[in-house]
């Protein structure tokens, strides 16, 4: 990716996502637990008759209360909370319900349960440090709710408990699951912000590929809106050339300029022709949409050898579709060979009659066997060695190239697959990608291999 990518998708990076959290959301959540716990307040004394300090259960959750008033009046509804502002109303959240658990029995409570929401919302939308800090403070409180809380004792007197054991348990369940909810959610978000992230990138890499492409059409547009004027201008400099025949040094002037206005219809003559071309060519042999993809690396210092391969009744090579996807994704592959090969890769170029496959192999180390099953997907790279860095000082991937690749081409309707050749005398032992497409999603036009014919449309590839 280039620099300027980098810095537009740093606008949508984990920094800039923390801050996407509407106070107004957080204002709702909170609304819905002030409802609940008023609700099982109140039914826990009328229905069940439990002897419960009512006074400071009702404190607790009126500062909760007090809370989203103030909130609502005094910051703006289009509010988002910054990541200082989202933890300290997360720990709030913790310290108002552990306060709320400990006037109504503790663990023997078990709403205790709900200890594990404000943890599960920390490790979605903070850093990890918030969320360690959080987890450690939710586990000291439950802690606490073990060993110490005010009991729940009925209209009679009787001490509604669980036995000890269930208690321990209790506390055990619930300090597990503060680890494993937050390492899932956390997890679970990380993936998906970072797919977000590559996608991205993915169409920003696109929609700059598709600009390239029309680009012949702008420039056959200029070429034809600029003849007219330049016509003038010649035609205007020709008369002064002819009035100013008595004046030598203006004459000089005026042809100066014609020759000037010559040069430009010139200029942009060749620039209509080539955009024209350009949008003419909507198709080309398959060996020079390989060569076009690799063109830009093959002056790295490493051999690219394009081989056409043509299987037993197959036909000609064929016309295929010169895609701004495909040509885009061949070349982060082939920039991704070139990175890691030693001296050369090699670009195979195949077709048969149902298919067409694109293979490229090269001489290096080929890929790590521990990442195989997780080439594709997004920011997937492994730690350089000292040695490699002095080999590649120029290399620093994101991760994000080979699934770029990936993604444009299936889009075409390519299926991808990542190996390592086999060991052995054999130079082409390094890394192996396969790209397989249908023929007839690419090379839209069937091949008459039977007769020999060529079908309309299709040439013989540029030698």
């Amino acid at each position: 990716m280039s620099e300027s990518s980098e810095t537009e998708l740093d606008l949508f990076g984990p920094g800039r996502r923390r801050n996407w959290i509407r106070l107004r959301t957080m204002i709702l959540l909170r609304w819905f637990a002030i409802a609940g716990q008023l609700a099982a307040i109140i039914l826990a004394q009328r229905l069940y008759d439990l002897q419960l300090e009512i006074g400071l259960c009702f404190l607790a959750v009126g500062v909760s209360v007090v809370g989203n008033l103030v909130a609502m009046f005094v910051f703006p509804e289009n509010k988002r909370l910054s990541e200082q502002e989202n933890f300290m109303m997360v720990v709030f959240d913790v310290l108002q319900l552990c306060f709320l658990l400990f006037l109504t029995g503790g663990l023997h409570n078990p709403f205790s349960l709900l200890v594990l929401a404000p943890v599960t919302v920390s490790a979605a939308v903070l850093r990890l440090r918030s969320t360690i800090i959080l987890n450690l403070i939710a586990f000291l409180l439950v802690t606490i709710l073990m060993l110490w809380h005010l009991p729940l004792v009925t209209a009679d007197g009787d001490v509604l408990r669980i036995p000890n054991l269930f208690v321990f348990g209790q506390w055990i369940a619930i300090t597990i699951a503060l680890v494993f909810i937050s390492v899932y959610a956390r997890r679970l978000t990380t993936e998906m912000h970072a797919m977000q992230d590559a996608l991205t990138a993915t169409q920003m890499a696109l929609a700059r590929a598709h600009k390239l492409n029309d680009l012949g059409g702008v420039v056959a547009a200029a070429a034809h809106e600029l003849g007219t004027p330049l016509a003038t201008i010649k035609l205007t400099s020709a008369e002064l050339m002819e009035e100013l025949a008595d004046r030598p040094e203006l004459q000089d002037d005026a042809r100066l300029i014609r020759e000037q206005a010559d040069r430009c219809r010139d200029i942009l003559r060749g620039m209509g022709r080539a955009g024209k071309d350009d949008l003419q060519t909507r198709q080309a042999p398959l060996a020079e949409v390989v060569r076009e993809a690799s063109e830009p690396h093959g002056a790295r210092g490493k051999d690219v050898m394009i081989e056409p391969i043509g299987e037993p009744g197959a036909g000609p090579q064929p016309q295929i579709l010169r895609r701004p996807e495909i040509i885009h994704g061949l070349r982060n592959l082939v920039q991704n060979a070139v990175d890691f090969a030693r001296t050369t890769v090699w670009i195979e170029a195949i077709w048969s009659a149902d298919s067409i496959t694109v293979r490229i192999l090269d001489d290096g180390r080929g890929f790590p066997p521990q990442l195989i099953g997780r080439i594709g997907d997004p920011f997937v790279r492994r730690r350089r060695s000292g040695q490699e860095r002095r080999q590649r000082p120029e290399y620093e991937g994101m991760g994000l190239g080979l699934f770029i690749a990936k993604t444009l081409l299936e889009r075409t309707g390519a299926e991808l697959s990542f190996a390592n050749g086999p060991d052995g005398p054999d130079e082409r032992r390094g890394a192996i990608v396969e790209v397989v497409w249908p023929r007839e999603r690419i090379a839209p036009v069937a091949p008459r291999a039977e007769s020999g014919a060529v079908p309309p449309r299709m040439a013989q590839p540029s030698t």
